[in-house]
């Protein structure tokens, strides 16, 4: 978590282009906006199966506002000290890094100590993703299911 990277533009974004952020208020929304994309495999199935996830506590979502509008997110599912992001998406410029921001600074602020992205992209890369090994993940993976810490806020 430590090493995301806040490019210039994307600290600009942050500061002046009008998004507010809130976690857990569109989650299906969100799922939606992951979905609308020629390829996918966000089908009917799979937002049924994720909003029980949801509605049980864990399976969450980033939103970014512009007004009233969504227009960028992410969404996927926590366990103690781990979050496994599913798919983001975005309308407006940066909308989609804005969510991955505030989810790295939520994880931190709650101790949650992994990230973890599936598929390595040049674009996850540039914010700081890398590769590792099935053995330091699976480290990493226990160490972060040990925690007593939740992406829930309980304090």
């Amino acid at each position: 978590l430590d090493e995301f990277k806040v490019s210039r533009s994307l600290r600009r974004s942050l500061k002046n282009r009008g998004y507010r952020v809130t976690y857990d208020k569109a989650f299906l929304e969100v799922m939606e906006g992951c979905a609308n994309r020629p390829d996918t495999w966000i089908n009917l199935d799979f937002l049924q199966i994720y909003a029980q996830l949801h509605r049980e506590g864990d399976a969450h979502s980033i939103e970014v506002w512009l007004g009233d509008n969504l227009v960028g997110g992410l969404y996927g599912v926590s366990m103690a000290g781990a979050f496994f992001a599913e798919s983001k998406f975005h309308l407006a410029r940066d909308a989609s890094k804005v969510a991955l921001y505030h989810l790295v600074e939520h994880m931190k602020y709650q101790g949650m100590t992994l990230l973890e992205v599936q598929f390595m992209t040049d674009h996850l890369k540039s914010l700081g993703a890398k590769a590792i090994g099935c053995a330091e993940y699976s480290t990493l993976l226990s160490e972060a299911l040990s925690l007593n810490v939740s992406f829930i806020d309980r304090r």
